[in-house]
């Protein structure tokens, strides 16, 4: 099969429910080389600050509905619905939904191409 699909029905959140979910589908799609999280944060929530300069994985973020507040260091970007940011390995991130509504994000990794 030239294909794998998936969903967020197929794997559990590693995140407590009354933060929001996410929701790591890179096992079950059966990706080498490329990560994919699905992540939802409910108002006031935070993901855990972290780098992947160990691993040497850059990401972008996807805010598909919401907002959502990244902190990298002493700078913060927005993003709204449709908005994406890339993040270089080594650069430290926290998601923060400092809005009134529930955010959904896309988090896509993969080692950084030389």
């Amino acid at each position: 099969m030239s294909f794998t699909k998936t969903s967020t029905h197929d794997v559990d959140s590693v995140m407590d429910e009354e933060y929001g979910g996410m929701w790591f589908l890179r096992d079950a799609l059966g990706t080498d080389e490329v990560g994919v999280t699905i992540m939802e944060l409910e108002p006031g929530a935070k993901g855990k600050e972290h780098d992947h300069a160990a691993d040497d994985q850059e990401e972008v973020y996807v805010c598909v509905d919401g907002s959502v507040d990244v902190d990298c260091g002493h700078d913060t970007v927005t993003l709204r619905e449709n908005e994406a940011v890339r993040l270089s390995p080594d650069q430290t991130r926290q998601l923060h939904n400092r809005w009134d509504r529930r955010a959904k994000l896309v988090l896509v990794g993969g080692p950084r191409a030389d």
